[in-house]
């Protein structure tokens, strides 16, 4: 009766094969095949490496032998690398240049320089009490990298309580969700003037001054528009309502150009002094507030501490809010 033939043996799968305690490849074999390849030797390899050239040897034939294939002709007691060899080298200059990537950002970030704070900001406030407070930062830290963008209410809000930035500067309110305020001092708000107008003689205005003069104003809905409008309605002073605009800035160029007076922030006043433009406290308080919106959930940035004292540093350089005055209306 013939002998049924013997079952075949099941392909060996290199998966199954290996286990975890199966020898493989090291990092150090790496490396010892890199400092060979700079090198162009085991001998040079070995100084490379502060090794001795029988460990080198050594540990150059085990990792031939764990991959299975040479990597290295020996020609004349000369190692010359094969095509494998070249292949293999090719892929661990990308590793290392990638490692060295690591360990150069590693060490960049000790430094202030390294970091950068990504700020967003109303736009009057980038122009005015932002510039102001990054200069006291950089004298008192350092270069420190900080990118500026800018927005209007309710998407400023709406970003920082998304976690975008690491900083917010706005007029002061509700801080939205996720965040935290922190108030910076309220300031007095100042009249503006065309350096060239009469009014500008006088050291401070009262609301009688601005009867019948031509206003800039800020645009109808905004708070402060409707502040200042209150301080001359319960006065029961008249002025030239021709022109109103959202920006503070545009309201200062207005100014410089002859078209009026106007009641602004003290920061954007400061900011487009000269040039024809000249600013003068007034005799009633109208508080311009701001405050810094800080997220509560993105990864903490070092530098945003000295960014916020500097930011109340810079506030606190003008008049502050004189609740006196306020009262006395």
């Amino acid at each position: 009766m013939p002998r049924s033939p013997a079952p075949h043996p099941p392909a060996s799968d290199p998966f199954q094969d290996a286990s975890p305690s199966a020898p493989r490849l090291q990092h150090r074999h790496i490396e010892v095949f890199r400092a060979v390849m700079l090198a162009g030797g085991v001998t040079g390899a070995a100084g490379l490496l502060f090794s001795s050239q029988p460990t080198v040897s050594r540990d150059l034939a085990r990792m031939e032998q764990l991959l299975g294939y040479p990597l290295f002709e020996r020609v004349q007691g000369r190692l010359r690398p094969n095509a494998r060899a070249l292949a293999l080298w090719e892929e661990v200059q990308r590793s290392w240049q990638g490692l060295d990537r690591v360990i150069d950002r590693a060490v960049a970030l000790s430094r202030p320089q390294a970091a950068r704070i990504n700020v967003l900001s109303m736009p009057a406030l980038s122009h005015a009490l932002l510039p102001a407070a990054l200069a006291q930062m950089q004298q008192a830290q350092g270069p420190v990298a900080v990118s500026v963008a800018t927005q209007e209410s309710p998407l400023l809000q709406q970003w920082m309580a998304a976690q975008r930035y690491d900083l917010g500067l706005t007029e002061q309110g509700e801080a939205p969700a996720g965040t935290r305020a922190v108030a910076l001092p309220a300031v007095d708000e100042v009249a503006v003037l065309p350096a060239g107008h009469p009014l500008a003689r006088k050291k401070k205005l009262q609301p009688a001054d601005f009867d019948g003069q031509a206003f800039i104003s800020l645009a109808e809905g905004d708070p402060y528009r409707s502040e200042i409008d209150q301080v001359f309605t319960d006065a029961g002073v008249a002025r030239q309502m021709l022109l109103d605009t959202h920006s503070a800035v545009a309201v200062c160029a207005m100014v410089q150009n002859g078209l009026g007076l106007a009641i602004v922030n003290p920061f954007t006043a400061q900011a487009c002094m000269g040039q024809g433009l000249v600013q003068r406290p007034l005799a009633f308080s109208i508080p311009f507030r701001t405050q810094v919106l800080l997220p509560l959930h993105r990864a903490a940035v070092p530098e945003v501490d000295a960014l916020v004292t500097a930011l109340g540093q810079a506030a606190a350089s003008l008049p502050t809010y004189n609740a006196q005055h306020a009262g006395s209306r």
